[in-house]
């Protein structure tokens, strides 16, 4: 039977039970699913940020300072800290987390990192699941801060109500970053560490290919924050560069239609996985074994052994 006493401890932001919460959440299991139910009736409420950028951008150092601003203001900040896995432990790299120290111990934020550990889309709804019971927990804005070199990062942040990219002048040129779709995702960028040598030319590059976007005035076109967040410098801007995205947002009425795609999309990913899952686990793999000899002798293709489990998992599902 699910606790429900811990529902409601959620819901008071008992920090153990929120953390508890959490680590449900990443094991993924049938009682991960029942608490996301259970919840969800109070999701909806925080602000989401995603930060990512190229490795040694100063994503925490700018998340730091953020968080800081938002706590002059009274407001309960989560952090969702996606790290790459470390290749000898198997959990998050906890480096850049040290600079946190000075807000972790603040009762009015909550740091968490997920460590990937090899997986990729699998991660991002982790990741995701546990923003919502950091929203659930009534924190007021949830940031996800993401290494951006893959998809599963991508699609974190584009869970995220505004999306910050971090670039620094010698993390490579604005075309590389197109590449990475980072260009597509950015409600705005931050060129952090502007003080080195290039950032003029890196500023440069990105506006012009910003002004290749086609958009008109209804449009938002992303703008471009230099900073020095080790420093303090320009973090207001990158403060009240949210506050516009979020206000031209519900303006313009595209906040519940941003959010309305977001959970299309969720909900696709979920039936996606469910399926898969239950698929695998009855008899999609014992039919894939006993058949697999005749695709590498080639007397079948892979589309007919396909079709093949996936016509037998209905049948089954029909009688």
């Amino acid at each position: 039977m699910f606790n429900k006493d811990l529902i409601k401890k959620v819901f008071n932001n008992e920090r153990r039970q929120v953390a508890r919460a959490i680590s449900i959440v990443e094991d993924y299991n049938s009682e991960a699913s029942e608490l996301l139910k259970q919840i969800y009736s109070n999701v909806g409420n925080a602000y989401r940020i995603g930060i990512t950028g190229p490795p040694g951008a100063g994503k925490s150092t700018l998340t730091n300072q953020l968080t800081k601003l938002y706590r002059k203001e009274g407001k309960k900040v989560g952090i969702i800290a996606v790290d790459p896995t470390s290749p000898f432990t198997g959990g998050a790299l906890l480096g850049d987390r040290i600079r946190m120290n000075e807000i972790g111990n603040d009762e009015g934020v909550f740091i968490r990192s997920m460590a990937t550990r090899g997986s990729l889309g699998g991660l991002s709804k982790k990741a995701i699941d546990a923003a919502d019971v950091l929203d659930a927990a009534g924190y007021d804005f949830v940031i996800l801060e993401t290494v951006g070199v893959g998809q599963s990062e991508l699609d974190i942040v584009q869970a995220a109500d505004t999306t910050i990219v971090v670039l620094v002048p010698e993390s490579g040129d604005s075309v590389q970053a197109m590449k990475a779709g980072l260009m597509e995702i950015a409600d705005f960028f931050v060129l952090n560490k502007s003080d080195r040598p290039g950032a003029d030319q890196a500023i440069a590059s990105l506006q012009t290919i910003l002004m290749m976007k086609d958009h008109d005035e209804k449009s938002w076109m992303p703008g471009i924050i230099k900073t020095i967040a080790s420093e303090n410098k320009g973090t207001d801007e990158v403060f009240k560069e949210i506050e516009r995205h979020k206000s031209f947002m519900k303006e313009n009425n595209f906040f519940l239609s941003k959010r309305e795609k977001q959970a299309i999309s969720r909900i696709k990913e979920i039936v996606e996985t469910k399926i898969k899952e239950k698929l695998w686990s009855e008899s999609g793999e014992k039919s894939l074994n006993s058949t697999l000899e005749k695709v590498i002798l080639g007397d079948l293709s892979p589309y007919h052994i396909a079709e093949e489990i996936i016509n037998n998992f209905i049948n089954k599902k029909n009688t």
